[in-house]
């Protein structure tokens, strides 16, 4: 028999979820009621809006219902990984939409601007209000470490979509970047995977000891792609004087920051995994 729980909506993380929905509605709402476009960055942001409604509203209805109880899989985990999902996907709706898409008389694109950045800051609270604190016994997920592995997941996620095979392929130097990407991400998204899963039992090793040793290759292997990628990206490739707003070029800009951005998430989440493993067990 299912039971309404009340609670769950006037607690602090409800009452932020509600909102959450209602302004990313909006958001899709007034994109969508004006003019379409075929474009992919337009694309992203309706799909990064309405895939937020639709799953925040799926959380808000699992809870009320107490159903959440049935889901075979770590609901902690899977909720604060999901705001912290939301919270970077929004972000760059919010960054992107704006960028290409607006302009000062654009009255619905203005509106969606502004409640897709008040979006952001309720996911970006969300993420503050269910994340592990200090002394917490909690899911892996609900832990920065835990946060920083979607954060990697999604930055790689970000350099696989300005990719371009003509551009990669002619490089073996490249080809090891990408290689790089690829094989660190495939973890970040096993590591997601098995927390809301709970299979982290199935790993050959004690999860910790092999999440530090991974953190420490991948830290090592983006060291050598911050160098390789503009180095063979640049070299005798200057920006085309007809790039304008942007072309494939900017592209390999984006990368070389995203790996700059992604290596320092995996040095942090090094030293969080470190201090985890060997000085919180001296």
């Amino acid at each position: 028999m299912v039971t309404l729980d009340f609670g769950t909506l006037t607690v602090p993380v409800g009452i932020v979820r509600m909102m959450e929905v209602v302004l990313t509605c909006i958001s899709f709402s007034l994109v969508a009621s004006g003019a379409h476009s075929t474009n992919s960055f337009w694309t992203w942001c309706m799909f990064t809006w309405c895939f937020c409604f639709c799953l925040t509203l799926l959380i808000l209805f699992l809870e009320f219902t107490h159903l959440n109880t049935k889901v075979p899989i770590a609901w902690d985990d899977f909720t604060t990984a999901f705001a912290m999902l939301a919270t970077l996907m929004v972000l760059a709706a919010s960054i992107i939409y704006p960028t290409f898409f607006t302009c000062s008389s654009c009255g619905k694109p203005i509106g969606a601007t502004v409640t897709s950045c008040l979006a952001f800051i309720l996911y970006a609270t969300e993420v503050g209000l269910t994340r592990a604190k200090p002394g917490e016994i909690s899911g892996f997920l609900t832990t920065v470490p835990g946060l920083l592995k979607v954060l990697e997941a999604f930055v790689a996620c970000i350099i696989f979509t300005c990719l371009d095979h003509s551009q990669y392929s002619k490089f073996p130097g490249l080809n090891w970047c990408v290689a790089v990407y690829s094989m660190c991400f495939i973890f970040a998204l096993l590591v997601i995977t098995f927390t809301i899963g709970r299979l982290l039992a199935l790993f050959p090793a004690p999860f910790d000891k092999v999440l530090t040793c991974c953190n420490v290759l991948a830290v090592l292997m983006y060291m050598t792609a911050v160098v390789i990628w503009p180095v063979y990206s640049f070299q005798n490739n200057p920006r085309p004087n007809h790039c304008s707003p942007i072309c494939q070029w900017d592209n390999l800009v984006v990368i070389s920051f995203m790996t700059c951005f992604n290596l320092i998430a995996y040095i942090v989440d090094t030293v969080y995994s470190v201090r985890l493993v060997f000085i919180s067990r001296t």
